[in-house]
């Protein structure tokens, strides 16, 4: 099994160098990986996350690349280049662009992990119909995660209430990142679906993002150590039954 630690993201959803660095200094060694989304990059810009890397930091950056095939594929280039260890692109964007981005990080020297965005878990069905897609929620995923997977991504970004079933059509070796996870009690935010750490770890997710219940914490490292606990209980519960 791997190390719950690898599997854990904090999302520095804040609006400056200093208050992320606040965060990964109270943080300490309890994290290693952090998600740089596009509050945090279009406040600091790249230097931030060449920082992080730096201090042997593995970042997500998270910035849902969505464009013609040419544009993604140099943006994911200049992305490689930072060092970060994985990124992100909207699955809707279509197969072309999706191959782009996949053969930009693989001619780079880091070789980030591609990870293809499906629905956003602030997202319903009732959204879905609303901008003209038809079907359930679950089915769009779906069809985005084979879609993904087809060009060759490293995996997706999707909520756990569909990692199940992404996990049982495409198998193993196939990175299942989750947002929207909230210990229970905590508040679920602009988030609309939500899950715990461990209905993640359950539902076969690779990796999960956690923001607010750590960063905001009065004690983030503790914080962060009580979500390890859980994800490592779960992981050995998985286990079990497999």
């Amino acid at each position: 099994m791997h190390d719950p630690q690898t599997r854990l993201i904090i999302a520095l959803d804040v609006e400056s160098a200093a208050a992320a660095r606040n965060i990964v200094a109270a943080v300490g060694s309890s994290a290693s990986c952090y998600k740089v989304g596009k509050q945090l990059f279009t406040a600091e810009g790249p230097a931030l996350v060449r920082e992080l890397v730096a201090a042997g930091h593995q970042v997500f950056l998270d910035l849902k690349f969505h464009d013609i095939p040419n544009t993604v594929g140099a943006a994911v280039k200049q992305a490689a280049e930072l060092g970060v260890a994985m990124l992100t692109v909207h699955a809707s964007g279509g197969s072309k662009m999706l191959k782009a981005a996949v053969e930009a990080a693989r001619s780079s020297a880091s070789q980030p992990m591609v990870l293809a965005v499906t629905v956003l878990t602030s997202m319903t069905s009732s959204d879905l119909l609303e901008i003209g897609m038809n079907g359930d929620l679950p089915t769009q995923v779906l069809r985005l995660a084979n879609l993904a997977r087809n060009a060759r991504c490293g995996g997706v970004v999707t909520s756990a209430h569909e990692a199940g079933a992404v996990r049982a059509a495409l198998g193993s070796g196939f990175a299942i990142v989750t947002p929207g996870v909230r210990p229970k009690g905590a508040e679920a935010g602009d988030q609309a679906r939500v899950v715990t750490p461990s209905d993640a770890i359950l539902a076969g997710a690779s990796h999960i993002v956690v923001g607010r219940p750590i960063t905001a914490a009065p004690d983030p490292a503790q914080a962060a150590r009580a979500i390890l606990a859980e994800m490592r209980a779960a992981q050995e519960a998985r286990a079990l039954s497999a």
